[in-house]
């Protein structure tokens, strides 16, 4: 009943839940303590509503904007809790009284500053927000960006203005049990002082030194910087918060590039959610900036995802466009009539090529280009199962989506036969249980499924722990234990000194990484998973959640692995490890392997999940795996061959758009030239500026800034 309660109420835990119910109920209680009245009732059932309201504002909780939208905001809560207050003065027989007038003086004053608070947090919001963000681009020694204006000045600053009335309501109360009316009247001093001194101290970040430079001065700023550095490669992206991580896959990819890398994003969202990088990054939110930015040695743009952003950049001539996507696989989205409109499709492997042959939707034979798919490369090749442990299976299932098809995921149908069979396989044989971490936000089903196979695979680890036939090694592990603490401690001072940026304007000023730091992480980080496996046994069944260790991560210590349909698979497949998938929808298992490329090399398995025991043999016995062959032909033809390496043939790919980019641009400043046009139109068109200049009227020349 709780779990339905937390899921119609939006809220993230039953300890949401239950402040969402005092915080609502505890209204009505200040209502019935003022009529009756009560002063300690009253008092009491202020604070549940205080502190509720302020962990609820905490946790970001759903429920607290939805009462925005129905009128019942953080203003008008607190609004109700004061009016409360001076009926309970009223019903004390104070109504004739001195402090009974100044309560609603001070409140009324009170609620009087919070339009200038408001109007100067937002001024000063606005007036700090450049037209562009950047990360990696020198602006501090070009423009003079001022330092933000102290956190605790505007952070969470309606909520801190309106919680200064607490020294108000506590005089009142106090003065409400008592014969003096000192504690009220300090109170009231002290509510109305302190709110103008907040209204005070917002006041000098509004003018002069206090404020970023004009937008012309940052553009100029950029422009200056882009004609120095002269980009060669541009990653393009624009969409949601939660498509960040589409971005966020090639941020290494960009980093090997042998060109001058660059990254153009569009919204201030997708900056905020990316990973670190020490990539050159320019977040441009407005389109007219954008077009008017100077990208003239930009040879070749690369894109993401088909979003309707993208005209913005497509409509410069002097570069190549091509989409690189965010991932190969058979679903729709991987072949969108869209793609047309790029120079070139890159692929991963023959499969892509092969997707949009058969799709037909205007993509041409010749504009593909399969560049495999470097993102992998940390997925290290099986070299079979060391002798001295046991085979480790990983179970990594994917979600159970938003349209309720029993094939999105096993977990229900089919995982906890799965997991019991692993668990009782003999010879044993170790299993991790990735799930996905969107499971269960949909299906109640999935969440309990999930959990049942939790406890599974705890129970079993326990009782292996108990066998005798299973050691440990304790010096091992004390030793990795304590090069874990180590390595967070490391890595927390790392993150610590990074600093956190006052605002936006201040992070462009101080972003640029600084590129040791980010090695070290980065080493850190893979010296931190490797002591993480060595901190258990090699044979401790394990549930894996949370962000570390990451999948791949997973994927190297593992030998096989079981999943559903999802990229997952597809990645997987570069291990050349062998692999089980289930068709939990029962389609049978050549409709299966015929709709979904990926599986065709898979041991397919029903809900049962009883043909398990042939990816166990082909994981103890390599030689008489029957699949191996096929697992190493579709790996080649969904992500390409070994060699050359992916990140080489995706460099070369690069270097070979950008000659025929160059090709282009020079032909066209010689046909410009031959022709005898005005010297003034001839370098505009020779050397089509992406910009898209504005006339002195503000008007542009025809496309939409967006």
């Amino acid at each position: 009943m709780i779990s339905t309660a937390i899921r119609v109420a939006r809220v993230g835990s039953a300890a949401e839940l239950a402040a969402a119910a005092l915080m609502i109920l505890g209204f009505p209680a200040l209502m019935l303590a003022a009529l009756v009245p009560s002063v300690p009732a009253f008092a009491a059932a202020a604070a549940v509503t205080y502190l509720a309201d302020h962990y609820l504002h905490r946790k970001g909780s759903y429920l607290i904007n939805r009462l925005s939208k129905v009128r019942a905001g953080l203003s008008i809560r607190f609004l109700i809790r004061q009016l409360l207050l001076v009926l309970l003065l009223a019903r004390l027989s104070l109504s004739d009284n001195l402090i009974f007038y100044s309560a609603i003086a001070c409140f009324i004053a009170f609620y009087g500053l919070q339009a200038p608070h408001g109007a100067l947090v937002t001024l000063i919001r606005n007036r700090r927000r450049m037209p562009v963000a950047t990360r990696n681009v020198d602006l501090k020694s070009r423009v003079r960006i001022p330092d933000a204006p102290p956190r605790r000045l505007l952070h969470r600053s309606a909520e801190k203005m309106l919680h200064l009335d607490l020294a108000a309501v506590a005089g009142l109360l106090v003065s409400g049990v008592m014969d003096t009316a000192v504690a009220g009247f300090a109170g009231i001093g002290l509510t109305v002082g302190l709110g103008c001194l907040y209204v005070l101290a917002l006041m000098p970040y509004v003018r002069g030194s206090k404020i970023p430079p004009k937008a012309e001065q940052v553009l100029a700023a950029v422009d200056d910087w882009l004609a120095v550095y002269k980009p060669e490669t541009v990653l393009y992206f624009s969409g949601s918060k939660d498509s960040a991580y589409q971005v966020n896959m090639w941020l290494e990819t960009m980093e090997q590039l042998d060109t001058r890398p660059l990254i153009i994003l569009r919204e201030r969202v997708i900056l905020n959610n990316l990973a670190p990088t020490t990539v050159p990054v320019i977040c441009v939110p407005g389109g007219v900036h954008l077009m008017n930015m100077d990208l003239t040695t930009v040879r070749v743009a690369l894109y993401a995802a088909n979003v309707g952003k993208n005209i913005h950049l497509l409509r410069v001539p002097t570069m190549k466009h091509v989409f690189i996507g965010h991932g190969d696989s058979d679903k729709l989205a991987s072949v969108n009539p869209f793609s047309k409109v790029y120079d070139e499709v890159w692929t991963a492997g023959r499969a892509g090529r092969d997707r949009y042959a058969i799709a037909d939707v205007g993509v041409r034979d010749d504009d593909i280009v399969e560049v495999g798919r470097p993102q992998l490369a940390p997925i290290q090749t099986w070299q079979g199962v060391p002798e001295a442990r046991i085979p480790t299976v990983l179970y990594a299932p994917t979600w159970e989506g938003w349209d309720g098809n029993p094939g999105n995921t096993s977990i229900v149908l089919a995982g906890e036969n799965i997991v019991s069979k692993l668990v009782k396989a003999d010879p044993p044989v170790r299993v991790l249980y990735k799930p996905h971490p969107f499971t269960g936000t949909v299906s109640k089903e999935a969440g309990a499924a999930h959990r049942r196979i939790t406890a599974l695979v705890e129970k079993a680890a326990v009782e292996r722990a108990a066998d005798a036939r299973f050691t440990v090694d304790s010096a091992v592990q004390d030793r990795a234990r304590a090069e874990l603490a180590r390595i967070e401690a490391r890595l927390a001072e790392l993150s610590g000194a990074g600093g956190e940026k006052g605002d936006e304007a201040e992070a462009t000023r101080d972003g640029v990484t600084d590129v040791k730091r980010h090695e070290e992480v980065a080493r850190l980080r893979a010296e931190w998973n490797d002591a993480h496996w060595r901190s258990f046994p090699t044979w401790e069944h394990r549930v894996v959640t949370g962000a570390e260790p990451r999948l791949y991560d997973c994927f190297n210590v593992s030998d096989a692995m079981v999943s559903d349909i999802s990229s997952v698979v597809s990645d997987f497949i570069a291990s050349g490890k062998p692999y089980a998938v289930t068709d939990s929808g029962e389609l049978g298992v050549e409709e299966f392997k015929r709709q979904n490329t990926a599986v065709r090399a898979a041991v397919i398995l029903s809900n049962s999940a009883a043909e398990l025991g042939g990816l166990l043999d082909a994981v103890r016995d390599p030689a008489a795996d029957p699949l191996a062959a096929e697992r190493t032909e579709l790996k080649q033809y969904l992500l390409g061959p070994d060699e050359p390496k992916s990140i080489d043939q995706f460099n070369t790919a690069v270097a070979d758009l950008a000659l025929k980019s160059e090709a282009r641009n020079v032909g066209q400043e010689s046909r410009v030239t031959g022709a005898n046009v005005d010297p003034a139109e001839a370098a505009e068109l020779t050397n089509a500026l992406p910009g898209q200049r504005m006339s002195s009227t503000g008007e542009t020349d025809g496309v939409t800034a967006g």
